[in-house]
This record gives structure tokens, C-alpha cells and sequence, in this order.
């Protein structure tokens, strides 16, 4: 997680594995146990809260991708493509 956030992932990994993959599996346990404990009777805001845990790795995973971004080598709309997919992948798990 540090050579993550520190942008030293090479941008493909950070990418796809960091923010597609394990983001969207984080998302999909804490939107699973966020409806469990809906359908249980418990309070709406330990739902949110629950729902809402993936949100600091989404953040940090978005993060390392930018930062490896800056340190790719091939063509430049790719980490520009990148950096905007991350930051719109991380806002609509955060949302959806």
C-alpha cells in the first residue's frame, strides 16, 4: 500500500488491480453488509457508515494511480486516460 500511494506501481497495476478490482470488491462486501444490516432492523446511519468504509482506499488507490501517472512512461493520454477513469470509478463506488 505504501509503494501504492507512493506512485511506485507501475500505472497499469495501480489501475486495474488497485482501483477496478479491489476497489469494486471492497465496494461490493460493504454495499452486501450495509443491506445486511438494513434488512436486520439496524439504524440507517450504521448502514451509511458501513457502506461508506471502502471510501479511504478508493481515495488512496486513486491516489497512487496519479502519482504513477506521473511517472509513466508511454504515451501521455494514457495516464491522463488513467487519472480521470480512476477519479470517475472512485466517485461512482462511492455513490452507487
Amino acid at each position: 500500500m505504501k509503494a501504492l500511494w507512493q506512485g511506485q506501481v507501475p500505472l497499469a497495476r495501480a489501475f486495474w488491480r488497485y482501483v477496478v478490482f479491489y476497489g469494486t470488491l471492497a465496494n461490493l462486501v460493504a454495499t452486501a453488509a450495509a443491506l445486511g444490516l438494513l434488512s436486520a432492523g439496524f439504524p440507517e446511519v450504521w448502514s451509511i457508515c458501513v457502506f461508506l468504509t471502502p471510501a479511504p482506499y478508493l481515495v488512496a488507490a486513486s491516489v497512487g494511480v496519479w502519482r504513477s501517472a506521473d511517472r509513466y512512461d508511454g504515451p501521455p493520454y494514457l495516464a491522463l486516460l488513467a487519472r480521470t477513469m480512476a477519479a470517475v470509478w472512485a466517485g461512482l463506488l462511492m455513490v452507487i
